[in-house]
């Protein structure tokens, strides 16, 4: 005779036949008939190689082996439980991990808002956040060390052709100075007046991009660019030029953190700055990562339309 498949169903037959201490009642409790019932059991018992049940007149008991079985079913189903629960909570995106690079200039826009939404709704979501140049966190996301990306302007390099890549924000140059600064109070300043004064940019090997636009903006030829002093990000940019230091130039998500003792000032000519863009791998996609662009979607209602048009509208 071939032995018993055990399942959850035989576990919760011992353990109801446990509880109601009679065949005919757990019959009842299970919604089956007794016989079917008292099959199963004797079946479980030859299984086991042991007697699980003493049947009595005053009714059926369980023996030592059986106490000793019935603990650990109940353990048995409660993690059978449980996995139920925790699987179907994964294919939520409720737990898991999201790896994130990004440009120091999202924690302007649009992170603050995303992140603490993303936390606040999906708080068993273990959260891998790693600040790096957009080149840096492009190759970590192509190399599969980051399941989505924040760059400034869509990732470069072999296989970047298979990312998704959508706008998260637009920005043009702007200028901060302190507030005892000559040009503060101005609307703007323009790039012959950029030229005479000392400058503070990002530098230039972490965002080529922007660092080519500046150059283009203020000539090649000046030594305005050659003499700046380079700060680490957009924040390290306004910390310096608070302290008098020069003007800093930046993205206009630099409007997003006023200080005291700062003036913002427009550039003219208006100058476009690469995009902020968030890209990831389609094919390495998952239930978290679904999770935290539907997040996204709710806070750049520009990003959701452009991920329909790239998925026509299914995630």
């Amino acid at each position: 005779m071939e032995g018993l498949v055990m399942e959850a169903r035989h576990l919760r037959y011992a353990l109801a036949l446990a509880e109601h201490g009679h065949f005919g009642r757990a019959a009842h409790a299970l919604g089956i008939a007794q016989p079917p019932l008292s099959k199963q059991i004797a079946d479980l018992e030859r299984e086991t190689g042991a007697r699980l049940f003493d049947r009595t007149r005053q009714g059926v008991f369980p023996t030592a082996a059986g106490e000793a079985f019935l603990s650990r079913a109940r353990r048995a189903l409660e993690e059978m439980a449980a996995a139920t629960v925790d699987a179907g909570r994964a294919a939520r995106g409720e737990t898991g991990r999201l790896r994130l690079g990004f440009i120091a200039s999202a924690l302007l826009d649009p992170l603050p808002d995303v992140l603490g939404r993303f936390g606040g709704e999906r708080p068993d979501v273990r959260l891998e956040l790693h600040e790096m140049a957009s080149g840096r966190s492009a190759a970590a996301l192509l190399a599969g060390e980051l399941d989505v990306a924040i760059t400034l302007g869509s990732p470069r390099g072999a296989g970047a052709e298979h990312l998704v890549s959508v706008p998260v924000g637009h920005d043009h140059l702007i200028a901060v100075v302190s507030s005892a600064h000559p040009y503060a109070g101005q609307a703007s300043v323009s790039v012959n007046q950029l030229r005479r004064q000392p400058l503070i940019v990002a530098p230039g090997e972490d965002e080529p991009a922007v660092a080519a636009g500046l150059r283009t903006l203020l000539g090649e030829d000046t030594a305005a660019l050659d003499g700046a002093t380079v700060a680490r990000d957009v924040h390290t940019i306004i910390g310096l030029a608070a302290c008098g230091v020069g003007v800093g130039l930046g993205p206009s998500r630099m409007l997003a953190a006023p200080r005291p003792g700062i003036w913002f000032c427009e550039v003219t000519p208006r100058t476009a700055l690469p995009d902020l863009v968030l890209s990831f791998a389609d094919r390495h996609r998952s239930p978290v990562l679904d999770a935290f662009l539907d997040t996204v979607r709710s806070n750049c209602p520009d990003v959701g339309a452009a991920l329909d048009r790239r998925f026509g509208g299914v995630r």
